[in-house]
């Protein structure tokens, strides 16, 4: 069996299927009535982990149910791995998992058997399904609790639930629509880390809408921010940091006038922020080490050096002003 799985494997990584992007947008509009919601999205995302943000009524929740295969698009269409949402609804079923903002459980059922409905639903045999709903549910941490009614969990243990639904059948691609929303912090911190286990696992690529900027600024990779139904940034976060690795925050100790003096006579650009502070910006051919041999000829102590890096709320509010952008 292991060989044959093996096999398996090494036949679907031939698969030119799986170079595709993980979701490719391609002028993807949709409209309620008169109404656009959606208005020419296009791009390619890839990474493992990749967060939606925007404001309310910016449309990410209305993206996730195209995508889905729940509203028809406009015009345009998005393909996910390859495949056509408009064409291949079926097919992308069985490949992703949902776990929405709302419950949508059914009244009076227990933990296993509404996870063992939605892995049927998702493609699986029934025998399998089970088994899989009680992993699920030991994974998520409701083992104890799997027999028990929906109907009578907490807030925290009824999204662990929509967790374990939406992994069950082992997707590869998780759409997350606000984990987080009305958690306490243990609860936030418990969620927080098994999405994150999902994705370092290299198993299931994620999508995590959320209004939380912390939540995506700890588990994502890339970027997607709409407004008004557009796209207004995408941002690759690891690529940003690297970029950002020429803007330091220095804390001195001696005669920082001198300093200064010597870092601009390299053409490095600096602003004093207080009586041991300064900002600087590396000019190409500048290392952190001629900072060092600065320090050491002028007898200055460089006692704290740390990489300046804009945060995802900067990215976010900057999206907000300038308007639209795209991949």
């Amino acid at each position: 069996m292991a060989i044959a799985e093996t096999i398996h494997e090494q036949a679907a990584l031939r698969n030119p299927a799986n170079f595709a992007p993980v979701i490719d947008l391609n002028d993807l509009s949709v409209r309620f009535g008169a109404r656009p919601i959606l208005k020419n999205l296009n791009g390619e995302l890839r990474g493992r982990a990749i967060g939606l943000l925007g404001p309310n009524g910016a449309g990410k929740t209305t993206l996730i149910h195209t995508l889905l295969g729940f509203h028809p698009p406009s015009s345009g269409t998005a393909h996910i791995f390859g495949r056509d949402i408009t064409t291949d609804a079926k097919q992308i079923r069985s490949l992703v998992g949902y776990m929405p903002e709302r419950d949508s459980f059914i009244a009076r059922m227990s933990a296993v058997h509404f996870v063992r409905l939605m892995a049927e639903l998702s493609g699986l045999p029934s025998e399998a399904a089970l088994e899989r709903a009680h992993e699920a549910l030991f994974y998520v941490g409701l083992g104890e609790a799997r027999y028990r009614s929906l109907d009578t969990y907490s807030l925290g243990m009824k999204q662990l639930a929509k967790l374990a639904q939406a992994i069950v059948h082992g997707p590869r691609l998780i759409f997350l629509d606000e984990p987080t929303n009305g958690l306490d912090p243990p609860a936030r911190a418990r969620m927080i880390r098994l999405v994150r286990e999902i994705r370092d696992s290299g198993k299931a690529h994620i999508v995590l809408s959320s209004h939380l900027l912390r939540d995506v600024e700890e588990c994502c990779e890339e970027i997607l921010i709409l407004k008004d139904g557009q796209l207004a940034v995408y941002c690759n976060l690891e690529e940003e940091r690297k970029a950002n690795r020429k803007f330091l925050m220095l804390e001195t100790r001696g005669n920082q006038h001198k300093f200064v003096e010597a870092i601009s006579a390299l053409g490095c650009e600096y602003a004093l922020t207080g009586e041991t502070r300064v900002k600087v910006v590396l000019q190409d051919g500048v290392e952190v080490r001629d900072l060092y041999r600065i320090a050491a000829d002028q007898d200055i102590q460089i006692r704290r050096l740390s990489y300046k890096r804009d945060s995802l709320e900067d990215i976010f509010l900057k999206a907000m002003e300038n308007g639209h952008g795209g991949l």
